[in-house]
């Protein structure tokens, strides 16, 4: 088995990686070190840091499937399955010959025909700049092709399962479980009191009729561009998928209120 291990170089002391690193070499398998993964072949990727450096880790592991488990060397770490001082027990999940893997959905976003892979949420929001206006923008969505409202707001976020618990929670939307089938339209400090967060069945594409003014679009907050009247926007569920390591799929709950207390 082929081990990578990669880290966050502001969050994580070397001398930690060098002892996981001895700990794998020590089991028998071949072991990678890399500040960040960046598509290498192995079989399990152990992600030393923050939910960030985990989130860059899982888009680039989903590609070719690979499983990751995450310890937690940021803040909350809602998508780690230990905690700092736990390395061992990470290494000893990742050396497991069939660990219990949890699948998490993903969003595909497509604009103008080119496409971006995220794991948490793709939020469209208006911009803030000194050499343009501040107002709210009107955000026109279709679900499969129906109409679903009309939006003035300061943006819109689709969150999957994963993301619930991240920018779309802090704007008001609902939590939901990685297993749920199910993806959440959010507006950000939306003008009317009426417009809510929508879930809808992640089969389903979402496409926008978009303001004039210019849109910025973040994939887990990692800018993808502009976007406004005239381009052609839709998200669906991605056919990758982000695999972890887990010791209880029946855990989520009493990490979640860990978490979030």
């Amino acid at each position: 088995m082929k081990i990578c291990i990669c880290y966050n170089r502001t969050q994580v002391p070397e001398e930690v990686c060098s002892e996981l690193q001895n700990a794998v070499a020590a089991a028998g398998h071949a072991v990678i070190v890399r500040p960040e993964y960046n598509g290498e072949e192995a079989d399990r990727i152990i992600v030393l840091g923050g939910d960030g450096t985990v989130l860059r880790a899982a888009r680039a592991a989903s590609v070719k499937r690979i499983p990751l488990v995450g310890v937690n060397y940021g803040r909350l770490g809602f998508l780690t399955e230990f905690e700092r001082g736990e390395c061992t027990k990470a290494v000893r999940l990742a050396l497991e010959e069939k660990p219990e893997i949890l699948e998490r959905a993903m969003l595909e976003i497509v604009l103008n025909g080119k496409s971006a892979h995220c794991l948490n949420e793709l939020a469209l929001m208006r911009t803030v700049a000194p050499d343009r206006d501040s107002n709210v923008v009107k955000i026109s969505v279709t679900i499969d092709g129906s109409h679903a409202g009309d939006f003035s707001a300061d943006g819109l976020i689709v969150a999957t399962p994963t993301g619930s618990t991240a920018y779309s929670l802090s704007a008001g939307g609902s939590i939901m479980t990685p297993e749920c089938e199910t993806f959440l339209l959010t507006p950000v400090c939306a003008f009317s009191m009426r417009s809510r967060p929508i879930a809808y069945p992640d089969k389903s594409v979402l496409r926008f009729c978009l303001p004039q003014t210019k849109l910025l679009l973040y994939g887990d907050g990692v800018f993808l561009g502009e976007a406004g009247e005239g381009d052609e926007l839709c998200v669906k569920k991605s056919r990758q998928k982000a695999l972890f390591l887990t010791r209880n799929k029946a855990d989520y709950f009493h990490k979640l209120t860990q978490k979030i207390n």
